[in-house]
């Protein structure tokens, strides 16, 4: 019986709470499925911060690199300031560990309500992937002559074709395995950025008419590709981009699909050790108080599960989120669910048992 090894880092806020019905749910796949998953729990987050002023030991991606894959529930702590946790443990390990493709399904599960009139989950379903190794996240810049009237920002955004490449690859072999639209669509800037994203539709085409001739290819600038999420979401199989555009239009995407309470994301090495999280962020109102919803980390684990090569478990994850969302929920706000974080988790460890 295979054994995956997981780094769980539960985090902030309700992020232990997410994160542990996340797991619940897990190993009710993986007894269901054959296979053996052994969790690890760190501490990594606000407290441990505010107590050593240490945010991530120096060790803390070689440590991670005995895992398969690393499952978190959230970062950001009300008594630390913004940009020090996300920055010094999420981006860092995005950074160390080469996650270098950020992976966000946009999908609306049934009896989800979607701000958007008269559409559905048939319309609502497809993925972005997000470059995540570059552009303006990586810090090349800097600010001279601070406070000071004539005060210069300057950050650049930063893209090898090594980068570029790698991501529409894992982009176009995305588009091919769904098998949905066999459609790829670019969102850039060309009329503006036009060196980086130059480089980002030279290379797009290229490898398509090269290597995927089957895959059609589309492009839209980021403010029509906003445009379209909401007006015409159906159009859509794959969108991949840059980190900012990424950034951005994800959450977007996250709204259209009933919000931050179900979308969930991965951080991919495709050869080597993923991270998955729920979107939502840690939530430190609801700490505690078990009303959260746990759905996003739920569907997070699936995704991890997925990308293990546990395809059957991952699809049984969706199928029983898809049958709790359809016939038990009221709302997926945190409180009006009409189950409490931990009754959703046994609804749908239960289905997928």
């Amino acid at each position: 019986m295979k054994t995956y090894k997981i780094a769980v880092i539960g985090g902030d806020g309700t992020g232990p709470e997410v994160a542990r019905e996340g797991v619940k749910v897990l190993r009710a796949a993986a007894s269901k499925h054959g296979f053996k998953l052994e969790f690890t729990d760190y501490d990594f987050g606000g407290e441990r911060f505010l107590k050593t002023g240490e945010v991530l030991p120096a060790n803390a991606a070689e440590e991670m690199r005995r895992h398969d894959a690393i499952f978190l529930g959230a970062i950001g702590h009300p008594d630390v300031k913004p940009g020090i946790l996300e920055k010094g443990i999420l981006l860092r390990l995005r950074f160390e560990l080469d996650q270098y493709i950020n992976l966000r399904p946009v999908k609306l599960f049934p009896g989800v309500e979607c701000p958007i009139k008269g559409k559905g989950p048939a319309e609502i379903d497809y993925v972005v992937v997000r470059e995540n190794s570059g552009d303006a996240y990586t810090g090349t810049g800097g600010i001279t002559m601070k406070d000071t009237p004539h005060e210069v920002a300057v950050q650049s955004s930063v893209y090898t074709r090594h980068q570029v490449d790698r991501c529409l690859r894992y982009a176009f072999e995305l588009t091919r395995k769904r098998k949905k639209n066999n459609t790829l669509a670019l969102c850039g800037k060309t009329n503006v950025l036009t060196y980086i994203y130059d480089l980002w539709e030279r290379a797009f085409h290229e490898m398509g008419a090269r290597d995927y001739p089957e895959i059609r290819r589309d492009y839209y600038h980021v403010d029509a590709t906003c445009m379209w999420m909401i007006k015409n979401p159906e159009w859509f199989d794959v969108i991949v981009t840059g980190n900012m555009f990424g950034d951005i239009i994800t959450d977007l995407g996250a709204i259209t699909q009933g919000g931050m309470g179900i979308a969930a994301g991965g951080n991919i090495n495709p050869k080597g050790v993923s991270m998955f999280e729920p979107i939502g962020g840690s939530a430190p109102k609801y700490t505690g108080k078990n009303v959260i919803n746990p759905l996003a980390a739920i569907c997070a684990g699936g995704m991890m599960l997925d990308t293990l090569g546990e395809s059957a478990a991952a699809a049984a994850v969706e199928a029983a989120v898809t049958d709790v969302t359809a016939t038990k929920l009221k709302s997926l706000a945190a409180g009006r669910m009409g189950y409490s974080t931990t009754e959703v988790g046994d609804l749908v460890a239960a289905r997928v048992s």
